[in-house]
């Protein structure tokens, strides 16, 4: 029996979770899988019950379970309380604490949605990028960082650093995963400034040497985020660091027409794994039933995948998804004349019924 830990969080989490489960209960009959589900408090929900964004009892299940399946955190609600008590704090505690250093980003268009593109569609149409970003080292972690009083004024700062073993783990992940798709990696640096990516660079072209069938390619992330909306099509898979992933992923997300499309996986050396969809909370939709739940669901497809090792299933799911975007329907943030608006709820029961019928 495998054990999925479900953490819901905030705003919208609750809703687009929901749905994610109401296909994996599909699944379930399908493919008689056999998963335990258990559910926890994380970000503003658990400070608001427990004053702490990552309560230690959640934490404990984190670590007993084989997957975890998030939705998401924060909101203006909790803009003002103690920075470390902050929900965003809650998440970053819970990768570095599980060893969650590879955060898999894919950007898929489906053909579907190829009008709902800010792009032109034969600028994204066939688009099939992976970004792999290292996620507990860099400039996010590093020390010291904090904010004090020099010379009469405040002054903020944070360390850029990352350790010649981190850099080794998530370039043969990006090379791994190039190796099952176009054996083509783009690694993004700013070596022309930032030492710790020149440094980066070098272990990366090392690395690769492992790799000869792998096409290897460097990009200073100034001109990677110019040809990410110039000519997306030329990536296969880009790895880079924390904030530089951080920043192009997101943008990556446009391109698909609705970063509500895009599911993100966040492993650990044994594939042991955390998944969510890339957007936020959206707080603004919460309770509205408006807000797209196909990233869960798509990254509940990456938690089969990865974390359970069923293919099949993932597929299986991958696969109701496109059949539910070929009726037409569409939440709001995916709409265009010619289709059916649905709710969330709606898009969530359509998935599931797809899957149910293969």
């Amino acid at each position: 029996m495998s054990s999925i830990l479900v953490l819901p969080g905030d705003g919208i989490g609750p809703e687009i979770v929901e749905q994610a489960l109401r296909v994996l209960s599909a699944a379930e009959q399908r493919f008689d899988l056999n998963v335990e589900l258990d559910q926890a408090l994380v970000g503003g929900a658990a400070y608001d019950a427990e004053g702490d964004p990552l309560p230690e009892s959640t934490l404990a299940k984190a670590r007993a379970a084989d997957a975890i399946l998030f939705g998401a955190i924060g909101g203006p609600k909790w803009d003002t309380i103690e920075r470390d008590k902050r929900p965003e704090r809650g998440l970053l505690r819970l990768r570095s604490s599980l060893g969650l250093f590879a955060n898999l980003r894919p950007a898929i268009l489906f053909p579907q949605l190829a009008d709902a593109s800010s792009l032109k569609p034969e600028v994204v149409s066939g688009l099939d990028i992976l970004i792999v970003r290292e996620l507990t080292g860099g400039i996010y972690f590093g020390q010291p960082r904090g904010i004090k009083e020099e010379n009469g004024e405040r002054v903020g700062f944070n360390t850029y650093v990352y350790s010649e073993s981190e850099m080794k783990r998530i370039a043969r992940v990006a090379f791994d995963l190039a190796m099952q798709r176009g054996k083509r990696v783009c690694s993004v640096d700013k070596a022309n400034v930032l030492e710790v990516t020149e440094l980066w660079k070098e272990v990366v072209t090392e690395e690769a040497k492992a790799y000869p069938e792998i096409e290897l390619s460097h990009m200073y992330v100034d001109n990677a985020a110019m040809q990410l909306v110039r000519a997306p099509k030329q990536f296969d898979v880009i790895v880079t660091g924390n904030l530089f992933g951080d920043i192009l992923s997101d943008e990556a997300a446009m391109l698909t027409g609705s970063i509500g499309m895009l599911p993100s996986a966040s492993l650990d050396e044994n594939r042991k794994g955390l998944y969510e969809p890339c957007h936020g909370s959206a707080p603004d939709i919460a309770g509205q039933g408006i807000a797209n739940p196909l990233a869960t669901i798509m990254s509940l497809a990456m938690l089969m995948r990865y974390s359970l090792q069923r293919g099949d299933v993932a597929d299986a799911i991958e696969s109701a998804v496109e059949k539910v975007l070929d009726q037409g329907l569409r939440t709001a943030d995916i709409y265009t004349e010619g289709t059916r608006k649905v709710s969330t709820g709606e898009m969530g029961a359509a998935v599931a019924e797809a899957l149910s019928h293969g």
